[in-house]
């Protein structure tokens, strides 16, 4: 448990509270380095009010997710919809092609989010969604963050707040701003988590 002061410098309107600490997991699946680095912006927002572990899909434990009162899970968005084998292996040939300018994550050719959480048990946690998507409508590009959200749902999550998605250009860089409003989302996300009782 921790303490908040008074005039805390991200909740300045917060009186004196004993906060019960939050021990939030945050999975990412990450072709290019572009979710991973919004995975880690999520985390330091979290940070402000939860213990929080970042972890790769590839290296997730079923005792990771045991101990997590908070689940936050992203990836990018192929085909409108979360990775599936044929999508990360097209990625990484389009990353071999010359001149490409794009590196693969190590192990992006392993198992993604689709087939973890299909190989999950029931759960019973909290959850949000994030994923990356080129910057465009919606209607064209399509978000992970929903099949992600609907497929934690089937699993038994509540799901905790509206999915989130962050925007890389066609040149898949990450849009300016993006890792500044990742680091809020997260902080907002372990906010609306956290259990205060007032001293």
């Amino acid at each position: 448990m921790q303490t908040v002061p008074v005039g805390d410098a991200c909740y300045p309107n917060l009186y004196v509270r004993t906060v019960m600490s939050v021990k939030a997991l945050v999975v990412y699946e990450s072709m290019y380095g572009n979710t991973r680095a919004i995975a880690e912006g999520i985390a330091r927002g979290l940070g402000n009010a939860a213990d929080v572990t970042l972890v790769a899909v590839g290296q997730v434990s079923d005792e990771h997710v045991r101990d997590a009162d908070l689940l936050v899970v992203g990836g990018p968005t192929h085909v409108h919809s979360m990775s599936r084998t044929s999508t990360r292996k097209a990625a990484i040939e389009a990353a071999a092609k010359p001149d490409s300018g794009l590196a693969v994550e190590e192990g992006a050719d392993g198992r993604g989010l689709r087939e973890w959480i299909a190989d999950l048990g029931e759960l019973n946690v909290r959850a949000a969604a994030f994923d990356t998507r080129v910057q465009g409508p919606v209607v064209l590009m399509g978000r992970a963050a929903r099949a992600i959200e609907r497929s934690l749902r089937n699993r038994g999550a509540t799901v905790v707040a509206d999915g989130e998605s962050f925007l890389v250009s066609k040149s898949n860089r990450l849009v300016p701003g993006e890792l500044e409003r990742a680091e809020r989302w997260g902080a907002q996300l372990a906010a609306d988590a956290v259990v205060v009782a007032r001293v």
